[in-house]
This record gives structure tokens, C-alpha cells and sequence, in this order.
């Protein structure tokens, strides 16, 4: 009788887990930004003389998976840190500033709802929902510094009801939601954000604006007049008032910081190529402004950074987004006195940037306030 060997048991292949779509969302992202880049580029002068909003260039955003970039991995999105935030938008900010505050103002709100959750769960569901349709840009309607806000809200039947006008809000032609700061009628008024669908009754653009740069971003103001909103859109606080959060703060401070130093880059890169073969004595000149910049770039990306890893590093971003600003600032003017009136003409970039430069920096904190803020810790008030 012939034996035969036994044969080796081959165990069964191990279960291959499912792909999280999620995984390497932000490196693709990050593939497709030179295409979006130069897209925004090519438009944004046309934008920039006739004031009219970039849907072609923001479409091209979300179509790259940038515009929600930070929604947060629970809610299956790629879940991008501060660090990645900056580098996108200090990229975009080369192509066309206007389309980088846009992006960043979307992107902190999805961060934000990552950290915080402010959003009602069904409300944010929707937004989601929104977002897979096509950009659903989110804008902030805040007060400006040391002002009371310009919309009331009333308590009327079961629902609050908000009115008033809110000038100088970016996107707002083409806005999904806009998150609007108001005070509440009340005994002992309470002032909160409240979510307000773009499309809701009551709501109406007044396509005013005019402003000197940032023109693409169609600032316009918003009119709010018994516009209904329901208790689940009121983030109101319910006690005493609520500590300022410094990661919050950070988030804001660096991604603005992100597209104004983009914006200064783009305005040197173009100096550059136009002084190129001019007389050597620009070179010095020029290298003072890309060791500038640089410093600043890599102050404000590793800021990012340190903030991912430890929130306590998120009390440095006053310092360094006010280093930031005047560095990008001061890049500009000192590239336009490089280019001569070269620089000032219509044809060209620069005079654009040096527009955006000075409008970008309205968007941070006063500096006369931030100073003020880092000499009062030092001297322990």
C-alpha cells in the first residue's frame, strides 16, 4: 500500500480590512494643488478689475477635495491639522487671495466642529451633505473689535428671530450658511452665534461692495430682517461669559497668517522675474526680502506644527501672526519700490498684491491690541 505525504496545511489568506476612504485624502489633496494654483492664477485679475466671485476657481477647490480638507475623521473626512491648513493655504494664497480666504474661512469651521462640536449634530449633517453636492462655503459674521454686533436677536414665539446689517462679508453672494454674531433682546442680553441658511426668508444681499482689494471675495453686506431661526441654530452661552479658546484663536490667526504670506509670495516671485537681468544691485535687496519671508513662513508653519502636537503652543500665534503681517506687508511695498512704477501698473500682479496684502490684514487682530495684550502678560496685568 502506497502512502502518500500528507499535504502541508496553507492557512486561509487573513481578512483584508476595508480601506477608510479617509487614508491619504490629504495627500491627494495636496497632489492636485498646483493645477488648482494655477487655475486661480489665470482668473484672478479678471476677478480682481470687474469684483466679481471666483465660482470657477472656488468649484476647482472643492473639486480637489481642499474645501473640506478638515472635516474631521469621525465624520469621515481626512481630518487635516493646522499644519497641513497652513501649508494649503498659504499655496492658494499665491494663486488668488481672494479664493484663499474664502477656503480658509470654510476650513476653520469644519476644524473647529472637529475640536468642538459647536454644530448640532443635524445641522452639520446637512452641511455634510451640502459639502458632497458641490463647495459649501460657510462665512463668519462677526463684530468688529471693541463693537457691540450690528444684528439683534429676538425671541419671538418659538424661535429667535434676527435683525440688522451686517456689512463687509466675504463670499456672501455665494454663500451655504453664515454663522452671524448677535446680541439677544433680553433682560440681560446674551451675545451668541447663531446658523443661518444663506437661503432663508428674511435674508438678502445688498451687492454694495467696493472695497480696495480682495475684490474677487464680493464682501458685500448682509441684510437680516425677522429672519427665523430655530432653537437648534443658537449657540448661545449659558452662563457667565465663555473664556476665549487659544487653539481656536491660533487656528484663525495662522490660516490668515497662511494666505497673506502666500499673497507676499507670489508678489516677490513675480518682482523677482522681472527684475531678472536687471542690474546686480537688486540681488542683496531681494534676498533681504526671501530671508525675511522665509523666517516668517517658517515661524508660522512650525507654529502649526507645535500646535498639532501640544495646544498649549497655541498661545505664541499673536506674536507670531503680528511678525507674520508686517513681514508680508513690508515685502510688497519694498518689492513695488524694486519694480518702480513698473510695479503700480494695472497690467501687472503686484499692485494687487500689495491690495490684498493691506485687506488680508483687517482680517487679524489690531496690532495696537496685541501688542498691548503681550506686554500686559509680561508685566503680570
Amino acid at each position: 500500500m502506497t502512502r502518500t505525504a500528507a499535504q502541508p496545511t496553507v492557512p486561509a489568506p487573513a481578512a483584508t480590512p476595508s480601506a477608510d476612504p479617509a487614508d491619504g485624502a490629504v495627500e491627494r489633496a495636496l497632489d492636485r494643488l498646483p493645477r488648482v494654483i494655477d487655475l486661480l492664477a489665470a482668473r484672478a485679475a479678471e476677478h480682481d478689475r470687474d469684483g466679481t466671485f471666483p465660482y470657477q476657481g472656488v468649484e476647482a477647490v472643492h473639486e480637489a477635495g481642499l474645501l473640506t480638507l478638515t472635516v474631521g475623521r469621525r465624520h469621515g473626512g481626512p481630518g487635516a491639522g493646522l499644519a497641513d491648513t497652513v501649508r494649503v493655504l498659504a499655496r492658494l494664497g499665491r494663486g488668488d487671495a481672494s479664493v484663499a480666504l474664502l477656503t480658509a474661512h470654510t476650513l476653520l469651521h469644519h476644524a473647529e466642529q472637529a475640536r468642538t462640536a459647536p454644530w448640532p449634530a443635524a445641522l452639520y449633517r446637512r452641511l455634510l451633505t451640502e459639502s458632497r453636492r458641490g463647495p459649501a462655503l460657510v462665512g463668519t459674521l462677526r463684530a468688529p473689535a471693541g463693537r457691540p454686533p450690528a444684528v439683534t436677536a429676538h425671541w419671538h414665539g418659538n424661535a429667535w428671530r434676527l435683525s440688522g446689517r451686517a456689512p463687509h462679508c466675504p463670499g456672501a453672494e455665494a454663500l451655504a450658511w453664515l454663522v452671524v454674531a448677535a446680541r439677544t433682546a433680553e433682560a440681560q442680553p446674551r451675545t451668541g452665534l447663531f446658523l443661518v441658511r444663506a437661503d432663508s426668508p428674511g435674508l438678502e444681499i445688498d451687492p454694495a461692495a467696493d472695497q480696495l482689494g480682495l475684490r474677487a471675495a464680493a464682501g458685500h453686506d448682509v441684510l437680516l430682517e425677522d429672519a427665523r431661526i430655530g432653537t437648534d441654530a443658537a449657540l448661545l452661552p449659558r452662563g457667565a461669559a465663555e473664556t476665549p479658546d487659544p487653539v481656536a484663536a491660533a487656528w484663525h490667526q495662522l490660516a490668515l497668517s497662511a494666505v497673506l504670506l502666500g499673497t507676499a509670495r507670489a508678489a516677490l516671485d513675480w518682482s523677482a522675474g522681472r527684475l531678472r537681468g536687471a542690474a546686480a544691485t537688486h540681488r542683496r535687496p531681494l534676498g533681504e526680502l526671501d530671508a525675511a519671508l522665509t523666517g516668517a513662513e517658517e515661524l508660522v508653519h512650525g507654529l502649526a506644527a507645535r500646535t498639532d502636537a501640544d495646544p498649549a503652543a497655541a498661545t505664541r500665534a499673536p506674536a507670531v501672526q503680528l511678525l507674520a503681517a508686517r513681514t508680508a506687508g513690508d515685502t510688497v511695498q519694498r518689492a513695488l519700490t524694486l519694480t518702480g512704477s513698473t510695479g503700480l501698473d494695472r497690467r501687472h500682479p503686484l499692485e494687487r498684491h500689495l491690495r490684498d496684502t493691506l485687506s488680508l490684514r483687517t482680517q487679524l487682530p489690531a496690532e495696537d491690541a496685541v501688542l498691548d495684550a503681550l506686554g500686559g502678560a509680561l508685566l503680570g496685568g
